[in-house]
């Protein structure tokens, strides 16, 4: 199998990784002249901060979905190929992937992160993570299912299992998957179920640590903390779930709660990139790189976005957070950097300016932390939704997402026919799943 795509005088970029900052850096470089390869596993880009509406049925995959091919139409220097990474030879500098080796002047890893279950096997092969598409339409399918199965259980002990969730990790995704799930508890099922007695679904969250949103103020945890429990969740903090074994989750002092939808949100790392091994020794799997996000050791070879690991901006000697806005920023300065370099002129060293962190809890609440600035409630909700539909990409996802909002939030007919199709196009055999 070949690559396919043709030598020239151009210097070429390739990229492995279309997040937000491999994207980024793609965007910076449409007028630069050079020849730029994308490598990515899937053929779109994924909004991932709206990925748990997919998972709660309150949007489709193709509202946070966007072809590469089509992003960048007309740009005859742009290849895009569909692959996995198998490695890297940096000093030949070629990248080998499953459609054939592919040479590179300049190679960006933007690969993210995958879910880290930390060793457990029983949780690996059973959890629902929450990390692409397919897990966010498991998700959906799943719990759909479930609710299906439970209308026919024969005793009150299988119903329970069947419509308890349990959602390991009190970051931001746990928390917004918690609160969307509690609201389509209220909402969508006592009217597509209403004869499901909905007393027997309970909704958990679990934490490690002694608080939620840990990368937010005290304040703002507590307030999250008030809000689901108003909404029903169940929150336990300073738990670990350790294994799963015969539809229970278990907890690390022996208690265990029955469920058939166990949710992992808990942590994040990164994998490893063959051929770069010895600059995969940060935490979590990150690739150490410089302040022009070059790997270590090498001149042509680059990390960035949730990958790299920084350490030499001084706001952030332990590295970046892992935010969808340091991934764009980076992109953005390699793009420049890159350019620069081409002219002959020196890059300049980056330097991260904080936009502050959202989360939301539910439909018409969040919480929004800007440097000394700290808000929560509707015009957070607000505020969050302006944000997040502004870097929707193209102008038809914006329309469809803030209307479905809108939608969501007057009323809740939207969600029950999202779950009634999902469940259609499933017994059909043709489903997204």
């Amino acid at each position: 199998m070949s690559s396919n795509i043709p030598d020239t005088d151009k210097k070429r970029i390739v990229i492995v990784g279309g997040g937000f900052a491999g994207l980024a850096l793609i965007r910076t470089l449409r007028r630069s002249g050079m020849q730029v390869v994308l490598v990515d596993k899937h053929n779109y880009h994924m909004f991932k901060p709206l990925l748990y509406q997919v998972a709660s049925s309150a949007l489709n995959v193709g509202d946070i979905a966007f072809p590469f091919r089509k992003m960048f139409h007309g740009w005859n220097d742009f290849y895009f190929r569909m692959a996995y990474i198998e490695r890297v030879d940096a000093t030949a500098k070629r990248l080998y992937t499953t459609v054939g080796d592919i040479r590179y002047d300049y190679l960006v890893i933007s690969t993210g992160c995958v879910p880290n279950f930390f060793g457990i096997e029983n949780i690996k092969r059973t959890a629902l993570a929450m990390s692409n598409i397919t897990d966010a339409l498991n998700i959906r399918n799943r719990v759909l299912r479930n609710f299906e199965i439970a209308v026919t259980a024969s005793s009150d002990a299988e119903r329970i299992s069947r419509l308890n969730v349990v959602i390991v990790g009190g970051g931001a995704s746990g928390v917004e998957i918690a609160g969307a799930l509690s609201e389509m508890r209220r909402y969508v099922m006592p009217r597509d179920y209403p004869r499901l007695d909905m007393s027997h679904m309970s909704i958990y969250l679990i934490e490690g640590l002694g608080r939620l949103l840990s990368s937010m103020s005290e304040q703002t945890s507590a307030e999250a903390l008030k809000t689901l429990k108003s909404k029903g969740v169940k929150v336990m903090l300073n738990r670990k779930v350790t294994d799963y074994v015969d539809g229970c989750a278990i907890f690390d002092d022996g208690e265990s709660i029955p469920t058939q939808n166990l949710i992992w949100t808990s942590g994040i790392r990164c994998s490893a990139v063959p051929g770069l091994e010895q600059q995969t020794k940060e935490r979590g799997g990150r690739i150490g790189v410089d302040a022009f996000n070059r790997v270590k050791e090498y001149d042509d070879v680059f990390a960035i976005g949730d990958i790299a690991a920084m350490h030499d901006d001084a706001e952030y000697p332990n590295g970046h957070p892992q935010l969808a806005r340091v991934g764009i920023s980076q992109g953005k300065r390699l793009g420049k950097n890159l350019l620069a370099g081409l002219k002959g002129r020196p890059m300049k060293p980056f330097r991260y300016c904080n936009y502050g962190v959202m989360a939301t809890v539910g439909r018409n609440r969040a919480f929004v932390e800007w440097k000394k600035i700290r808000f929560g409630g509707f015009a957070a909700w607000v505020v969050w939704s302006t944000i997040h539909i502004m870097f929707l990409l193209g102008i038809q996802g914006k329309l469809k997402v803030f209307w479905g909002w809108v939608w969501n939030y007057f009323g809740h007919d939207q969600p029950i026919r999202l779950i009634i199709g999902s469940y259609e196009r499933q017994k059909k055999g043709d489903g997204l799943a």
